[in-house]
């Protein structure tokens, strides 16, 4: 794998899961208590032997680019860094990246720099593991120009994915991108030897779906990239089919694209329950992330249930369950918590000095108050909810904008920083 770079793609604004990216990048928004969402890829990359990374951003990046520079750092004996590229003004060109494919190619002259044999493209805001060196052995093994990593997904999922047809080969014969036309989706179901061969349910229809994960020679890659084209899924890999050797990688793992509120709610509930289909641990195979050196969780007359409890946090006559509670939280006696996900701080009470922490001339102190009853929301970091506080639940397809909230998909997401003052019922 020494010869084989890693690009990260994370410079979208996230629209889909607003308001978790109001203030940061999707692939910065905080994951299972203790991540972040790029997290996931980059320990992918170094579980897999690749530590030449890049990382694409633009949007709203700061606190991404704080968090790779404390986080990644390799010894200088490896010849690995996780490196961030972000768009820049050129005599070539003053815009900003216009897509996937053109954030690629006005960065191509950092990736090439390092004479590499294939470029692995990579999402920043997937959840899954995979082993990318097996992903690149195939590629060589088939002696592929360009390979795609696909999956297969069910009807619901088939029209926000990247749609192919493969031979009997394993050769990519056909490519949409995120189609709507329903005679369109239908041409693209997955025969049922497919779905076999893959180890999947035949009971429902099966689509064979672009996970967004890319091999290409390098040399292929500077081709690919010497025109126009602004995007990978809608332009580049369909151009590429029949003229060049495009393959596809079956992957038979978990995969989940958690770019929506409902999406990463569920995601980061179900990590917490019995028997998760995405385990946090996996041996030979760690999530990392920055090292905080907190104390340990303390948890004080308190019932807590099928949660995930975080560091730093302080938890005092709460009860709580299906959730998970994050660094530094702080849940004060009488709180109940049902299926709250609670991302917690980034810094403890009095730490530092905060302003604006006033809500109609009352102080309301970090974390959860005393007898707040809380269920079905995202709570976001630094929040301040106050005592006797009362979060509902909601319908399953409510969608509004309420005063210091928001409720996507029937989920409340109290967003960063937010006050919701004592006695208050959202």
């Amino acid at each position: 794998m020494q010869r084989v770079v890693s690009v990260i793609l994370g410079g979208g604004k996230g629209s889909r899961l607003f308001p978790l990216t109001h203030e940061r990048a999707k692939p910065a928004v905080p994951l299972f208590g203790k991540y972040r969402l790029l997290d996931v890829t980059l320990s992918n990359c170094i579980n897999s032997g690749i530590n030449k990374v890049f990382v694409l951003t633009q949007f709203l990046s700061a606190s991404l680019h704080r968090h790779l520079m404390m986080t990644y750092k390799f010894d200088g004996f490896s010849q690995g860094f996780v490196e961030i590229l972000a768009a820049e003004q050129t005599p070539r060109s003053t815009e900003w990246f216009q897509g996937t494919a053109d954030a690629v190619r006005a960065t191509l002259r950092h990736i090439h720099y390092f004479n590499s044999e294939q470029t692995l493209i990579l999402s920043g805001d997937h959840l899954y593991r995979m082993d990318y060196g097996q992903l690149v052995q195939h590629h060589r093994g088939q002696d592929a120009a360009i390979t795609l990593a696909v999956y297969l997904v069910e009807r619901h999922d088939a029209e926000r994915m990247g749609l192919l047809q493969v031979d009997d080969a394993g050769l990519v014969t056909d490519f949409v991108e995120k189609p709507k036309d329903p005679e369109v989706i239908e041409r693209f179901r997955a025969p049922r030897a497919l779905c076999e061969a893959m180890g999947v349910s035949t009971e429902v229809p099966r689509y064979l779906a672009s996970m967004g994960i890319y091999v290409f020679d390098s040399m292929v890659l500077e081709k690919c990239l010497s025109g126009t084209e602004n995007d990978f899924g809608s332009e580049i890999i369909p151009q590429a089919i029949g003229k060049m050797r495009v393959v596809a990688y079956p992957f038979h793992g978990y995969w989940a694209d958690i770019g929506t509120i409902s999406a990463f709610f569920d995601a980061n509930l179900e990590a917490a329950r019995a028997n998760p289909p995405f385990p946090l641990y996996s041996p030979g195979a760690p999530i990392f992330t920055h090292g905080r050196f907190l104390a340990p969780a303390r948890i004080i007359q308190s019932t807590i249930r099928d949660s995930l409890i975080t560091e730093g946090t302080d938890i005092h006559g709460a009860v709580i369950s299906d959730s998970v509670i994050g660094v530094r939280s702080t849940i004060r006696p009488g709180a109940t918590l049902k299926e709250v996900v609670m991302m917690g701080a980034d810094f403890f009470e009095g730490e530092r000095e905060v302003h604006a922490l006033v809500e109609d001339g009352v102080h309301v102190p970090m974390g959860i108050g005393q007898d707040a009853h809380l269920t079905r929301c995202i709570i976001d970091k630094n929040a301040r909810i106050g005592d006797g506080v009362i979060v509902a639940r909601k319908g399953a397809n409510e969608n509004y904008d309420g005063e210091g909230y928001y409720v996507r998909d029937g989920i409340t997401v109290i967003p960063k920083n937010a006050i919701i003052a004592a006695g208050r019922t959202l």
